[in-house]
């Protein structure tokens, strides 16, 4: 027979002892300041004095509705830790093509608010300092027809494409990589 007393006795003991969290190694970066936190990293290999990237990710993941989506977030990080290794941004080409639920994210306040209560996109000014950096933002045509989002209705400067593998296609023809998230 287990005694009351006794019983919250160990669930006293069993409640862990806060301790300080150590402070995050990661900062920002001069690049994109607000988006893309990087860490800076002892590496074994530097990177090649003459690196460039051509990268493609794809993204289909939504973001939630009160923080920029995370795989928008991962390519200022990726432009952000390579300008901050030493790789001059201008050679840094990255595109991302976009399907699925996360082509709301690319729309315009109107749209956006309308799928996320009157919410304003908080993707939008992420998206505008990624193209500021040349960052091709590409959508899903297919996609975006089956979400009921016309090109009218993206944030300036998304593109739309025929379809995500058409996109993937002709980025992989003019010499990008896929990096998948």
């Amino acid at each position: 027979m287990i005694r009351f007393p006794l019983v919250l006795a160990a669930f006293a003991f069993a409640v862990p002892v806060c301790a300080q969290e150590p402070s995050s190694p990661l900062h920002p970066s001069p690049l994109i300041a607000d988006y893309g936190p990087i860490a800076d990293v002892d590496v074994s290999d530097r990177l090649p004095a003459d690196a460039s990237f051509k990268v493609a990710f794809d993204l289909a993941a939504a973001g939630k509705p009160d923080a920029p989506n995370r795989g928008l977030v991962s390519l200022a990080r990726f432009l952000n830790m390579h300008v901050a290794a030493g790789v001059p941004a201008e050679r840094i080409g990255l595109a991302v093509v976009v399907h699925g639920p996360a082509g709301v994210d690319l729309t315009k306040n109107v749209f956006y608010g309308e799928r996320h209560q009157g919410a304003a996109n908080p993707n939008a000014d992420l998206i505008a300092q990624l193209q500021k950096h040349g960052v091709r933002i590409i959508l899903c045509g297919q996609s975006a027809a089956a979400s009921g989002i016309a090109r009218d209705d993206l944030l300036p400067g998304v593109e739309m494409a025929l379809s995500a593998m058409t996109a993937h296609a002709l980025l992989q023809q003019d010499g990008y990589t896929l990096n998948p998230f």
